[in-house]
């Protein structure tokens, strides 16, 4: 299959490769009943050690910065409760994680997630952690620029490989709220 974004060498529909993605992701795509059918989330492979965002656009093209997401999942707390929940911004952009996140989590307090919280919640490696098949109690915050992406690259949950989804899809995903100003510059 062609590749709409990117110097891959193929990029094979994500129901095809289930085999390639962590759990929670494979059955996320199994289940996929968004207004983008499933075939239109396609998988790559990439060599795990540019799975970095400044490694992997050095490698597989600078123009992907541009077209490029991340997640990353934050924990709130509020007295004694933690509530975790993921973020979703372009790559140019830091999450508003002290400002817009805070307060649409209602917590005092909130940062980026241990590793071992992140990965142990959500069943994916560090560093590629994808909004695709995350827990479905968590909130996911997206960012409106996310959404304006024809295609976005974001993780597979696994270091090997990344998704190529078009951006509208992400408004979808279960527990997704759309916020303007979300990722800052």
């Amino acid at each position: 299959m062609d590749v709409p974004i990117g110097n891959f060498d193929r990029a094979t529909p994500a129901l095809e490769c289930l085999d390639e993605l962590v759990a929670p992701v494979a059955d996320a795509v199994r289940r996929w009943n968004g207004s983008v059918p499933a075939d239109r989330i396609l998988y790559v492979t990439i060599d795990p050690d540019l799975a970095d965002t400044a490694a992997f656009v050095a490698h597989y093209g600078e123009d992907l910065l541009e077209k490029s997401a991340n997640c990353v999942v934050v924990a709130g707390r509020r007295g004694g409760d933690t509530r975790l929940a993921a973020c979703l911004t372009l790559a140019t952009t830091r999450v508003d994680v002290n400002g817009l996140v805070r307060r649409h989590l209602d917590v005092r307090k909130a940062s980026f997630a241990p590793m071992d919280i992140a990965t142990g919640e959500t069943g994916m490696e560090y560093g590629s952690i994808t909004p695709v098949g995350l827990p479905a109690h968590w909130p996911l915050l997206v960012d409106a620029a996310v959404l304006d992406q024809p295609w976005v690259v974001v993780g597979s949950g696994r270091r090997h490989g990344k998704l190529i989804v078009p951006g509208k899809a992400f408004a979808e995903l279960p527990g997704a709220t759309v916020l303007e100003g979300l990722g800052r510059p």
